[in-house]
């Protein structure tokens, strides 16, 4: 492949998914913490 080839080439769209997982894991741990609070054992 060329130089121009590889600036073309585009990724497979992995980025959306990531953040929409980590919406999803952080909605998840929000509602836990209100629903089951723990204090932090110091």
């Amino acid at each position: 492949m060329t130089d121009k080839e590889l600036m073309q080439v585009t990724g497979g769209g992995y980025g959306i998914w990531a953040a929409i997982g980590g919406a999803i894991a952080f909605l998840i741990g929000l509602v836990d913490g209100f629903l089951n609070p723990t204090e932090c054992n110091q």
